[in-house]
């Protein structure tokens, strides 16, 4: 390329040809310069007789991949055999052939990562998500008592799946299954096993989720313990069941789900009620419950015939009629003292009587006394009881015991 191609203006008019393009990607990408890069190799070519090897690096977390050429002596040489799977961190520089249009990196060191790095690894990971809340107990939600779905995820005609489903229906035979295949280890488990996830928590009738992976080693349930699928388990609104590997193993996934079973059996007796063992704890119950009645029926008629028999409900009508007889002599009584009382003040009222009969003006007037009155001119009559209170002439009235009769005075004696 020209310094005057590269130079020109880009337009419809003038367009750059494919090699000016091409040169000009190559310029960028070899700015990069060198760079470690840390993958899981996928493939694996390197024929006999050959100068150069290529791999494909891909991420373990997401779907996307990286074209790598090496010498192949750099793999023959390397202190650990590296196989599709192996875990590597690689140095080199990316490259770009224009005369193919390919784009690679060109590495010239790989160092396999070893056990005790990818566990240093997950025990910071572990550290960062519990930071984050992510294992919080609180968070944690309740499995359905009887799911009416339940969701697994597992690999096709695996172990895992036999077990939870064959335990699942002998516990309990109406139990329904939507069962997602997935690959359980390697690249492209984590992206199906997230697709599957998200897939069975957007179905309203999946009311629990089970994860479920036989044993295996570190490398292999290191799926299990990838930053992507840790929060994809939390952002789930389906309760999960991690069942990964046998009861030592503890990959991450176990903290973030909502129940952690120490493998697919024990997942399947946790998800599914045994319906023999409910039927027997009913009949337990309900003969619980028939004795615990009995025993209070027995208590209570006991109470009622000691009640029963106690004189005031023996005899109920004993005292009433005690008391009846009672009352009626009491109402005698009372009648007779009354009687008595009646007669003592209708003998005084005729004492009184007499004695006021004897008293009164008109017995007085009987024995031949008479009362003198004065008539006022306009008003009654004043008794009179002095002579000065009569003079001469005094127009009187004069009172006696059958009558009265008018009188004047003609004159005094004294």
């Amino acid at each position: 390329m020209t310094e005057g191609q590269a130079g020109r203006p880009n337009s419809p008019e003038q367009p750059w040809p494919v090699r000016t393009v091409a040169q000009k990607v190559a310029g960028w990408i070899d700015r990069l310069g060198t760079i470690w890069v840390e993958g899981q190799i996928t493939q694996i070519n390197a024929r006999p007789g050959t100068r150069t090897a290529f791999l494909t690096l891909r991420d373990p977390s997401v779907d996307m991949s990286l074209q790598v050429t090496c010498s192949p002596q750099l793999l023959q040489q390397a202190p650990v055999p590296l196989t599709e799977g192996s875990r590597v961190v690689v140095f080199g520089k990316m490259t770009f052939w224009p005369g193919r249009g390919s784009l690679a990196l060109r590495v010239t060191e790989i160092r396999a990562v070893g056990i005790g790095e990818l566990l240093a690894r997950l025990e910071r990971l572990r550290a960062l998500l519990a930071a984050e809340g992510l294992f919080d107990p609180r968070l944690k939600r309740p499995l359905p008592f009887l799911p009416q779905r339940i969701g697994l995820i597992t690999s096709r005609g695996s172990a895992a799946e036999r077990d939870v489903l064959s335990v699942a229906r002998r516990r309990w035979p109406a139990v329904r299954f939507d069962v997602r295949h997935a690959t359980v280890q390697g690249p492209t488990a984590v992206p199906q096993i997230i697709d599957a996830l998200e897939a069975l928590d957007a179905d309203p009738d999946v009311d629990v989720i089970v994860l479920a992976r036989g044993g295996g080693s570190v490398e292999d349930l290191l799926p299990f313990s990838d930053e992507a699928l840790c929060r994809a388990i939390a952002a789930c609104t389906t309760p999960v069941v991690s069942a990964i590997g046998h009861e030592p193993d503890s990959p991450l996934c176990d903290h973030v789900a909502d129940l952690r079973a120490a493998t697919p059996t024990d997942a399947a007796k946790l998800v599914v009620p045994d319906a023999v063992a409910e039927q027997d704890l009913v009949d337990e119950l309900r003969a619980r419950s028939a004795a615990a009645l009995r025993n209070w029926v027995r208590r209570e008629e006991h109470v009622i015939a000691q009640l029963r028999g106690r004189p005031v409900l023996a005899a109920p009508f004993r005292d009433l009629d005690r008391r009846y007889d009672e009352i009626d002599r009491l109402r005698e009584a009372g009648r007779r003292d009354v009687g008595r009382l009646i007669a003592a003040e209708s003998s005084d009222l005729e004492h009184l009587g007499a004695r006021l009969a004897t008293l009164g003006p008109a017995a007085t007037l009987a024995r031949g006394y008479a009362v003198v009155q004065r008539i006022v001119p306009g008003g009654d009559p004043e008794v009179v009881r002095a002579l000065d209170e009569m003079p001469i002439g005094t127009q009187l009235r004069v009172r006696v015991a059958d009558g009265a009769a008018r009188a004047a005075v003609m004159g005094h004696e004294r």
